[in-house]
């Protein structure tokens, strides 16, 4: 009877056990904690909970370079910044208008001033439209917009340059630059988790675009620049990833001038498995190839319509 009684009781815990699995792989690992790594005096970034963040400090205020994925990440991060200074955060500049830049806002004070490109903002205004996950908080949508190339900000006391070169990896990029500590952040448009530029044409990025950005970025009086992912870089390290951009854009427009499918070209100029994957378990998007072929192709169409003019083998399904 001793050992039916045991039995039950082993039963019934193994039981308990199973059906906490599902619940337990529902939950996944907790998130790491975020890691603030110090670039000057007054300047710091910060990795991990989507894409990397930065910290200014001001004369009153603090200045917020992107703002993580979920508002529990926005409130980390706040939480570190206290742990920097007992200033509070007066105002965020966003680089994009990818949710793991922009969502962690919903965790900041309402009615901070929150910078971005016009174009950002109309993203953003899209994304609410269509709701569903994702979607930025609605309370805190830009207040400010950048329409030229160039904005001079000064906020808190700090100088900060507002720099939009083209259509990149967004339409709505802002390269965020401080001349006074010689500190660039890129958002995007350097990932270095990624060995090839992302650009998403649903937001009418360019390849063409990114080369003209990433010249204009490396170009800067700076040797310290943060990458929307991946770890700080120097100018060499953004002069390679613009050189060896450049020469794979050029190898595929060759391929598509010798009439290649996508497929071939694929095979001929990216490792397998393909590039362009948007890291971890989130969306796959274009690898920089494809995106290269549909924008030249396109372009290709065009050509043919002109008389005079080399043509390039059209996408299939139109006239050759």
């Amino acid at each position: 009877m001793h050992f039916q009684k045991r039995s039950m009781f082993g039963f019934v815990s193994i039981l308990a056990f199973v059906r906490l699995i599902p619940w337990a792989f529902a939950q996944g690992p907790a998130p790491a904690p975020l890691m603030v790594h110090q670039l000057a005096s007054n300047v710091y970034w910060v990795e991990g909970g989507g894409g990397n963040s930065g910290v200014v400090v001001g004369d009153k205020g603090v200045i917020v370079v992107d703002a993580k994925t979920t508002p529990a990440g926005g409130k980390e991060l706040l939480d570190d910044i206290a742990k920097i200074t007992p200033k509070p955060v007066t105002a965020v500049i966003l680089t994009h208008s990818d949710g793991d830049h922009v969502n962690g806002l919903a965790s900041f004070p309402k009615g901070i001033t929150i910078i971005a490109h016009e174009n950002n903002k109309k993203e953003q205004e899209a994304a609410l439209s269509a709701g569903g996950r994702g979607a930025p908080p609605a309370d805190h949508l830009p207040n400010q917009v950048v329409s030229k190339n160039k904005e001079n900000l000064k906020i808190d006391g700090v100088k900060i340059e507002a720099l939009h070169w083209a259509p990149a990896h967004t339409s709505g990029d802002l390269v965020v630059y401080l001349p006074d500590q010689k500190i660039v952040f890129t958002g995007d448009i350097i990932a270095t988790t990624l060995p090839d530029p992302l650009i998403h044409l649903e937001k009418n990025g360019s390849s063409e675009g990114w080369i003209a950005t990433t010249k204009g970025i490396a170009a800067l009086n700076s040797d310290r620049f943060v990458p929307g992912h991946g770890d700080v870089q120097t100018k060499a390290a953004i002069q390679k990833r613009l050189a060896d951009a450049q020469m794979k854009r050029t190898k595929i427009m060759e391929l598509i001038a010798q009439g290649k499918s996508l497929d071939e070209i694929k095979a001929a100029v990216d490792p397998a498995p393909a590039a362009g994957k948007g890291g971890g378990k989130g969306p796959a998007f274009a690898s920089f190839t494809e995106v290269v072929y549909r924008e030249l192709t396109k372009k290709s169409a065009w050509n043919e319509r002109l008389p005079g003019r080399t043509r390039l083998v059209a996408v299939a399904g139109l006239p050759r």
